[in-house]
């Protein structure tokens, strides 16, 4: 997940891969810790911790929140807490599909 809005550049909020094909929801409240349960990894964001953190921009400026979605012909061999660089240098060539959605937040 990332903010395209954010003032230094796109900010990662949330890095995520080598979720099984067989997944179709996460657990609420996802541990911040390298392993997810049910299978997969939480990377390194762009605060420098692994795992989910939330939106928080400026007051009164909307940002838009990108969720992006790969769907891979195999799994990726990062070990644990890979940054967004590294996951999207890794996927290339093996992305057989892909979505996005898009949310907004504002303070």
């Amino acid at each position: 997940m990332d903010d395209p809005d954010a003032p230094g550049g796109a900010f990662i909020h949330w890095v995520a891969y080598n979720l099984p094909a067989t997944a179709t929801a996460l657990i609420e409240g996802v541990p911040r810790a390298a392993n997810i349960p049910g299978g997969g990894s939480n990377g390194v964001n762009s605060f420098g911790h692994v795992g989910y953190n939330g939106p928080c921009p400026p007051p009164g400026q909307v940002h838009h929140y990108r969720f992006h979605l790969y769907a891979l012909d195999s799994a990726l061999n990062l070990g644990d807490s890979a940054d967004a660089s590294a996951v999207q240098a890794a996927i290339k060539g093996h992305v057989l599909a892909s979505a996005e959605l898009t949310g907004t937040f504002s303070r």
